[in-house]
């Protein structure tokens, strides 16, 4: 799923690159895409780009003189760019298969922008509207941790007495914007905490490192990926990570085993020594 480092590196190519170009023709490959069907992104045609920015895990392209095109990657989607007529580019997929399409703005040049979706079903998303707001769940967003404003006290507004798993409510959008299933699984590594101890029972010490670690690894990695292509912006990610997607390697702190566990709908990493005192927490099951 990308998360905030990667989405903002995204959008700073998209705003570099965009800013100034007219959007000549759009493709709905998959009508599900559309979120706001009385405002279909084909209203958009003729009207030029004035910006992109982020907003948790959101693309925001400004479109026009008050239009925004509101993109939600989801679980598995993603950007690129091909010349009209031209061949798809090459995959990072270790397959070979590149994602399909779902929906394409061709620009005044030839250039087309096209949004992909890797998942099984749609996640990709997109709006029309003259404030971002308007999407649901960015009205509902929390502070981010990227933010030069975020302050102890939005941290611990979102994390403080509550009953619920640390890392759920550091993947919670409303809590803290941007941050998904990989970064948790690295902040929670930093900061030595279990992930599926409460935050009702972090102690004082605990929540000062969770913190710590909660900006200081979002931060570093937007910092990371500044100027790298879009292309290479995923494997830049996976490069980078200390525990997630490590099963089986050795902890780069203690050199014990990297595990797998069960969360929600998915899997995550982390180390016995250095995060549960040698517990091994429930697989996902088969």
């Amino acid at each position: 799923m990308p998360e905030s480092p990667e989405v903002q590196a995204l959008v700073d190519d998209l705003g570099a690159r965009l800013t100034g170009r007219e959007i000549s023709d759009v493709d709905v490959v998959e009508f599900r895409v559309e979120k706001t069907r009385g405002r279909p992104p084909s209203s958009l045609v003729g009207e030029r780009v004035r910006g992109a920015s982020r907003r948790g895990k959101h693309v925001d392209i400004g479109v026009g003189d008050t239009q925004h095109l509101v993109v939600s990657l989801g679980r598995h989607g993603w950007a690129r760019y091909r010349v009209e007529g031209g061949d798809v580019p090459p995959t990072d997929d270790p397959a070979g298969v590149a994602p399909p399409t779902l929906i394409a703005f061709t620009l005044d040049d030839g250039e087309v922008l096209e949004f992909t979706d890797a998942g099984d079903w749609v996640s990709l998303g997109c709006w029309v509207v003259d404030d971002p707001t308007d999407v649901p769940a960015i009205a509902k967003l929390g502070p981010d941790p990227v933010d030069p404003g975020f302050s102890r006290a939005d941290f611990d507004r979102a994390m403080v007495g509550r009953r619920k798993q640390v890392k759920a409510v550091l993947q919670e959008q409303e809590s803290l914007a941007g941050i998904g299933n990989a970064y948790s699984d690295e902040i929670l590594h930093v900061a030595k905490l279990s992930p599926v101890g409460h935050a009702a029972a972090l102690t004082p010490d605990e929540l000062d490192r969770l913190f710590d670690s909660t900006v200081g690894v979002v931060v570093h990695a937007t910092d990371a990926r500044r100027g790298v292509p879009i292309d290479g912006l995923k494997p830049a990610k996976i490069a980078a990570m200390r525990v997630h997607g490590r099963t089986g390697e050795a902890c780069p702190v203690c050199g014990d085993t990297i595990r797998d566990f069960s969360f929600a709908s998915t899997t995550a990493q982390y180390c016995p020594t250095c995060q549960t005192h040698g517990e091994l927490l429930p697989l996902k099951s088969q």
